[in-house]
């Protein structure tokens, strides 16, 4: 390369540099597109005048257009506020009214202060009704007051503007789905989440329009997809087990409710159904032993928690007993299995022989029973009924109606529950033996003796 060109090359860089430098010393005197000789000259004018007339609108508006710039919120909406309150009176030469509003509603927005940014841009839709921004912060603020039909009109009049703007199709689909329209709030949030990928609680609120919608496996996708992030997790782990608790699918509702809990800083009615959940789910495999740390870690810290302390009270007392949790819970084979048992060892020194067996849904079991004792022979037809509630006399006579066709010499009733004084009565002059819960348990609990004791002979 000869010397010129390397010149030439030389003396471009170093123009550019000084053009950079430059450019750069420009900006930062620069303060919200004022510079700061100007920003100086226009605070000394107006304070020069405020000194005067400490209402002065003209001055007033001056000072809040620098804090403005200067994204100074606190004085630019004090100002504007001070504005506003003197074009109410009369319109003022030079002073834009629409702009004073709506920067005041701006300037309350971003310092939080909802109510005063309400009243800033409902000034100002009063003067523009077609203005994006006026439109999308009443829309938001509308949104945030739970008002979502007006929140949906407002934003539908933004989205005219700026139909693409991933903050209104945002706002505009999570008001829908506030409303019970999910599939309209869909292609909005769909829409917002292209535009804003990073948008995690639209993508929540979408797995949401999808089951609200009945669309379950998208739903789930989404779900699952989120169990992991620190915010929308536990939200999602307990989303995604009701539905699958919901469908039965108990292994994979227990697999979720876990998820959750495994998070840190969960919201406390989060975490209260999550662990309600995971416990109820846990007693519906059985798993009382694993149900009941939840039970009471919820009792302790959420006393009064829905049916919890009645829970606890029905289960700890099962879990205590194997043969009464089988008999109130178990499969309808190991249901079975256990009356078969009692009604082998139901009476000392007996040959026993089971000649049929009969069973109403899950309600109850009926067997038949041939008993030979050293001074008695008879037929017995025993009831096994495994509600906990009471037992009225309807079902007594419906079990004296089948023990009459069965010929049955006689008939034991027995339940976890108890009996009504009406079943009770209708008893007394005729063979049938009523069998409650605490002779039942008692029953139960001698039962791994007896039949320890019955295999030995």
């Amino acid at each position: 390369m000869s010397p010129v060109i390397i010149g030439i090359i030389a003396v471009v860089f170093i123009a550019a540099v000084i053009l950079l430098v430059l450019n750069i010393t420009r900006n930062s005197a620069m303060v919200g597109g004022r510079s700061s000789k100007d920003r100086e000259a226009a605070v000394k004018e107006a304070n020069k005048r405020l000194s005067q007339n400490p209402n002065d609108p003209e001055a007033l508006h001056m000072l809040a257009g620098v804090y403005f710039d200067e994204q100074n919120w606190e004085k630019a909406m004090k100002n504007y506020e001070n504005v506003a309150e003197q074009i109410s009176q009369k319109q003022i030469p030079g002073i834009d009214n629409f702009e004073v509003h709506l920067r005041y509603g701006i300037s309350a927005r971003k310092l939080n202060m909802i109510d005063q940014a309400y009243k800033g841009f409902s000034a100002a839709r009063s003067y523009r009704q077609d203005n994006f921004e006026v439109n999308y912060e009443l829309g938001s603020l509308e949104f945030d007051r739970k008002n979502y039909e007006k929140a949906v009109q407002l934003l539908q009049q933004a989205r005219i503007q700026d139909p693409e703007s991933p903050a209104v199709l945002r706002c505009l689909g999570h008001a829908l789905f506030r409303l019970k329209k999910p599939k309209e709030a869909m292609s909005f949030i769909r829409k917002a989440i292209d535009l804003a990928p990073e948008d995690k609680e639209s993508l929540y609120t979408l797995a949401e329009c999808y089951h609200e919608a009945n669309q379950t496996e998208q739903a789930l996708r989404i779900f699952n997809h989120l169990r992991a992030d620190p915010n929308m997790g536990p939200n999602c782990c307990l989303t995604a087990g009701t539905i699958h608790l919901d469908t039965r699918q108990y292994e994979a509702a227990i697999q979720d409710f876990e998820i959750g809990l495994r998070h840190i800083n969960i919201k406390a009615d989060i975490l209260a159904e999550l662990r309600y959940k995971l416990a109820t789910t846990l007693i519906k495999l059985n798993e009382i032993g694993k149900a009941i740390p939840y039970l009471k870690q919820l009792q302790s810290e959420n006393p009064g928690y829905k049916d919890v302390t009645v829970l606890l009270g029905k289960y700890i007392e099962l879990n205590a007993n194997r043969n009464l949790q089988v008999f109130l819970m178990g499969s309808q084979a190991d249901f079975i299995a256990i009356c078969r048992r009692i009604v082998m060892t139901y009476y000392p020194r007996s040959k026993v022989k089971i000649t049929n067996i009969s069973v109403n849904k899950n309600e109850w079991a009926d067997i038949i029973s041939e008993i030979d004792t050293v001074k008695w022979s008879d037929v017995i037809m025993f009831r096994f009924i495994r509600t906990q509630g009471s037992i009225g006399e309807l079902i007594i006579r419906d079990f004296h109606s089948h023990l009459k066709d069965a010929k049955a010499g006689k008939g034991v009733c027995i339940t976890v529950g108890q009996y009504t004084e009406e079943a009770k009565r209708y008893t007394e002059a005729r063979l049938i033996d009523l069998i409650e819960k605490d002779r039942l348990q008692a029953i139960l609990n001698s039962l791994d003796a007896k039949t320890a004791a019955a295999a030995k002979k």
